[in-house]
């Protein structure tokens, strides 16, 4: 009887040299009234030392990509529960000085006021201003650059933006986050006759207090709608 040769024939034959590393990268987006930032750390590694990366580390043999995310996460900055979305993997060759490392990237949004960053002396923690960040170590900035053009998708086509915002916001706050981590202009009045088509909004016939300016209108976002309309596939929601 012939043997039919499978992957698993020639599994036993893998050099040292040959075989790769998986591990996994974060990419911490967060919000603030200063703008749009990404939480970075400093890197020790030859020859990158003096530079910044992103969060990662190698995937454990008992682990899947998910449990490694949460595990870095959870270590370097005791972040907890976030929501993480996959981007991509990354592959070259020659991207790791250590040899072949394969990556999975993922990237989070979060209100920075909200979680309180754990900062340790070896290896220090620091969100900086996107438009800020220049060189990152490995492809780090390849990484960076990609998951941001997927973050932007996100912010234009799903809600996620109103979280980060106070829960009682007015249009001009609305209008400023989403200029802000889109980094374009938007036009004042077709912004806000597409919030209006939406019909999303709830006005709560309030205004600010205490502003140096004419206080604006209140109001705050309707999830049990959206939710409902998603769910019989009534709605298209594009900022």
């Amino acid at each position: 009887m012939t043997r039919v040769k499978n992957i698993n024939t020639w599994l036993t034959h893998l050099t040292q040299e040959s075989k790769t590393s998986l591990s996994v990268d974060c990419v911490i987006f967060g919000y603030d009234e200063e703008g749009l930032k990404v939480l970075l750390i400093d890197c020790n590694m030859p020859p990158y030392e003096g530079k910044k990366s992103l969060l990662g580390d190698l995937v454990q043999m008992n682990e899947t990509l998910e449990d490694a995310v949460i595990r870095v996460l959870q270590r370097r900055t005791t972040l907890t529960d976030l929501y993480f979305e996959e981007v991509k993997a990354y592959s070259d060759p020659n991207r790791h000085p250590l040899g072949r490392v394969v990556t999975i990237a993922y990237y989070s949004f979060i209100k920075i006021s909200d979680y309180k960053i754990h900062d340790s002396e070896d290896k220090h923690l620091e969100w900086i201003p996107i438009n800020d960040i220049d060189e990152l170590a490995f492809d780090h900035r390849l990484i960076l650059d990609e998951s941001y053009k997927s973050l932007k998708k996100k912010i234009r086509n799903h809600p996620i933006g109103f979280t980060l915002l106070p829960e009682k916001f007015t249009l001009m706050q609305l209008q400023n986050f989403y200029e802000t981590v889109l980094q374009i202009k938007m036009d004042r009045r077709n912004f806000r006759r597409k919030l209006n088509s939406l019909d999303l909004l709830i006005d709560l016939n309030e205004i600010q207090n205490n502003v140096s300016h004419r206080p604006a209108k209140l109001y705050s976002f309707d999830f049990k709608k959206y939710n409902k309309l998603m769910e019989k596939g009534l709605l298209n929601f594009t900022i």
